[in-house]
């Protein structure tokens, strides 16, 4: 029997209806994908580089600050009782107590903070009614916006800003807004990004740009440079503004128990001429902190934290300036309590 190319239905034969041709996918053109092929290629080449995360150019110098004494330093008596009423999430409330200080007036503030894996919560109020607050909500493990408010009875003190950070596998960005309006985009406002280039090197340019009225702006740049030791253990660090302002750190771990840094700022510019070079230790005991600094306006600087129990613990602060002739002496305590057991606490049962 001859074959046919016609099919049969029912006995009677059909003409064959030829099926229109599907284009393939590779016949189409997309004007973008030129562009979109480079971008991948180029992504797959900085994953393959496998460059660390520079971290932010807020926290650039965070090694240099935890070492000596700009944040921790204080004179007179200080104490502040912080209770924690819940673990996860985090819940507590401190208050804290100033007086007898020879630069700052005496004071009580009241704060507390609330805490998870997404939203940080911190606010504060004062005895004159000075309120502040700060919020940082986590939208991915990338994306996290901040807002800082602070509001004051005292004229020029109330202030609003609003921040989103952004870190990429080798890079941060961030911008920031401070007291802007919308109307007229007066304001503070700044950008600014970290790159890693190799393992070791990590470079980043900061902008600064102050609108105080619609008619009126300046624009300040900063370039920034980050060199990290392949072990870690040591961290340098270098400012530069263009018109003269030069800021470079350094910062090495010599043990598991002793750190060092040192800070120069130098200004040359057209209306000033001056340098700071500041040199400091800290020096972790089993149950103690030691950190003592010296700078080159003649101020020598220590301070001892001494914590007896976990709950407790005593600090001592000095400071001698030799040029000026003066001294200041600070004592506190911190003493923490908590309505958690120790099982909430992720401590073993007590027996």
């Amino acid at each position: 029997m001859a074959s046919t190319s016609h099919s049969e239905k029912g006995g009677v034969p059909e003409p064959y209806t030829p099926q229109p041709s599907i284009p393939s996918k590779s016949s189409y053109f997309n004007p973008i994908s030129p562009f979109t092929d480079v971008y991948d290629r180029f992504n797959q080449w900085r994953t393959d580089l496998g460059l660390p995360h520079p971290g932010t150019v807020e926290n650039l110098q965070k090694e240099v600050k935890a070492t000596h004494l700009t944040n921790y330093i204080f004179d007179g008596a200080r104490a502040d009782l912080t209770k924690s009423l819940s673990a996860n999430p985090l819940f507590q409330v401190t208050h804290s107590f100033a007086l007898g200080s020879q630069t700052l007036p005496s004071s009580y503030n009241f704060g507390a903070i609330f805490a998870n894996q997404q939203i940080f919560l911190q606010g504060g109020v004062d005895h004159e009614g000075n309120v502040n607050g700060r919020l940082n909500q986590g939208w991915t493990p990338n994306n996290v916006t901040k807002v800082q408010a602070q509001f004051s009875s005292q004229a020029g003190q109330n202030m609003i800003q609003l921040e989103h950070d952004y870190q990429g596998q080798d890079f941060s960005l961030n911008a920031k807004a401070i007291n802007p309006w919308p109307a007229d985009l007066t304001g503070i406002f700044v950008g600014s990004y970290l790159q890693s280039f190799t393992k070791n090197i990590a470079l980043g340019v900061e902008s600064i740009m102050q609108r105080p009225s619609p008619d009126l702006s300046e624009l300040t740049t900063s370039y920034l440079a980050k060199f990290t030791g392949t072990d870690k253990s040591w961290i340098a660090t270098a400012q530069v503004q263009p018109a003269g302002v030069v800021q470079a750190t350094y910062w090495q771990k010599l043990s598991e128990k002793v750190e060092v840094a040192a800070d120069l700022q130098l200004m040359a510019t057209p209306t000033r001429r001056d340098a700071l070079a500041t040199l400091g230790a800290k020096y972790d005991l089993r149950l103690a902190t030691f950190r003592a600094q010296v700078d080159s306006t003649g101020k020598v600087a220590a301070l001892l934290e001494q914590r007896f129990t976990p709950a407790f613990a005593f600090l001592v602060s000095g400071e001698i300036d030799h040029f000026k002739n003066a001294a200041k002496v600070g004592v506190g305590v911190m003493i923490e309590s908590t309505t958690l057991t120790p099982e909430e606490m992720g401590m073993p049962p007590q027996v």
